[in-house]
């Protein structure tokens, strides 16, 4: 059996920098006056997110330079405790235990956004409605056949995400009730981010793996649970389950272009225009 090409990078860091908006914009001649830089580390999952977040910020202030990276929600929480991120984007409110990892002491967990999961299959395969039942069977290596599940004859390859990602986390708990995750196997590959997630679905016959809603293409397909399609709108009235919140993390409360840059992703303007065109959810349609 062929197996994809692991991808080699082990972060995705994007540096946002822009040209100034021209003098008599409104907007940007206002906020003209607010400097700094803000350095982002954590979670793939949110990283189309900030890095849209950022490119409006810039705009609007020209002097505050962003970088935003993403190798795993933990990485997030733990880069602002060494000091060298202002913001760790993460899965789960770091600043309480979650099963596996403990509490971050010390930092403040801000609210930016509803993230949709969804198991995803690539292309080839037809077994597209899965009952939890059936995905911690595949999920823990008891189902080893799409036959198996409904599809064709053919040996299930199964990706995961590595220790440390959010989306495993949220994934695991919400789409497979807890049940462990097999981890070795010919059939078994671990990735690194969403990116590699989305590389591996797309290029790898039978694979099926997970991601966020905003990593999904035409080259894969979102898998229904329980008869229940993983969209926006099954999110919002209750009938599909497997979603998470987002969080900025700080080291106390944030202050200057920090602060500001985190109002601006929790602002009604975001909300509602860039972030739910990158399909996740705004906070305020969670009641």
């Amino acid at each position: 059996m062929k197996w994809f090409k692991q991808l080699t990078i082990a972060a995705l860091i994007a540096v946002i920098g822009f040209s100034s908006v021209p003098a008599s914009t409104p907007t940007a001649t206002a906020a003209s006056k607010l400097s700094g830089k803000i350095v982002i580390n954590g979670s793939s999952a949110l990283l189309p997110l900030t890095l849209q977040a950022a490119n409006e910020f810039k705009k609007l202030n020209p002097k505050v330079k962003i970088s935003a990276s993403a190798a795993g929600s933990i990485t997030g929480p733990q880069a602002v405790r060494k000091g060298i991120a202002n913001i760790g984007a993460v899965d789960w409110d770091a600043s309480k235990d979650v099963p596996g990892f403990k509490k971050f002491d010390g930092q403040v967990a801000h609210k930016v956004a509803v993230i949709p999961f969804a198991a995803v299959v690539n292309k080839n395969v037809t077994a597209t409605n899965l009952t939890t039942k059936e995905l911690q069977g595949i999920f823990s290596g008891k189902i080893k056949n799409w036959k198996e599940v409904g599809g064709k004859d053919a040996e299930i390859i199964v990706v995961n995400r590595t220790f440390g990602s959010g989306t495993r986390v949220n994934f695991q708990d919400k789409a497979l009730d807890g049940t462990d995750f097999m981890t070795k196997g010919d059939n078994y590959k671990e990735v690194k981010t969403s990116g590699d997630m989305k590389s591996a679905i797309e290029t790898t016959p039978n694979a099926i793996g997970y991601m966020d809603l905003a990593y999904v293409t035409d080259k894969m397909t979102a898998v229904k649970i329980n008869d229940i399609a993983p969209t926006e709108a099954n999110v919002i009235n209750g009938k599909y389950k497997v979603w998470g919140y987002g969080y900025y993390m700080t080291k106390g409360e944030p202050t200057g272009a920090t602060k500001e840059f985190i109002k601006y992703v929790q602002s009604t303007k975001f909300q509602n225009g860039s972030l739910k065109k990158l399909k996740f959810i705004p906070i305020s349609a969670i009641k």
